[in-house]
């Protein structure tokens, strides 16, 4: 189904609305999107969509891991005082390591003391030491912000460098990653 002209002509047209009028553009086609699945009968849905634009100073660079064929995991990376090539290195970086947010202090608040109060309560479930419990708390929250935001990861070809030392002066300024069936 995903090869059939029909759906191939409604992706490549949706994608051209999107570049030339945003993100919020794809709406605009959605009784299309309907109408197509209905006369397939398949379960056809827009998921997340992002539109990336580079300004002055800026590259981006785009991943796409195909899997039989299609594209199954797609990332973009806006990249400030980098280039090409690094922004390339990030995108793979993202679409292998699959970071939520940017930095540490893009995670929602709720979220954090959601995960705090939990990593708190299993800490002291384990036994460990009352004296000790602030300091286990912030090690395990340094992992867990390790899982989720792209520049306290390990890169993925040099485990011993962080994103963020990868980039060196570089800043990246946005990611988006699509993954087929999210």
């Amino acid at each position: 189904m995903a090869k059939s002209p029909d759906f191939v002509s409604l992706v490549d047209e949706l994608a051209a609305v999107v570049a030339s009028k945003g993100s919020d553009a794809a709406a605009e086609r959605q009784d299309e999107v309907d109408r197509l699945a209905s006369s397939l009968k398949e379960n056809i849905s827009v998921g997340r969509v992002s539109r990336l634009e580079a300004g002055e100073g800026e590259v981006l660079d785009t991943y796409l891991h195909q899997q039989a064929g299609r594209g199954v995991n797609g990332v973009i990376v806006l990249l400030r005082g980098g280039t090409q090539e690094l922004a390339h290195d990030v995108a793979v970086h993202v679409a292998f390591a699959k970071p939520t947010y940017l930095r540490r202090q893009d995670v929602p608040e709720d979220e954090v003391a959601a995960e705090r109060s939990t990593v708190e309560e299993i800490s002291r479930n384990e036994g460990k030491p009352e004296a000790a419990l602030e300091k286990i708390v912030e090690g395990r929250m340094t992992g867990w912000f390790k899982e989720r935001c792209l520049l306290e990861q390990p890169y993925v070809r040099d485990e011993k460098r962080t994103v963020a030392d990868l980039l060196g002066s570089a800043e990246v300024v946005q990611f988006a990653q699509v993954v087929i069936g999210d």
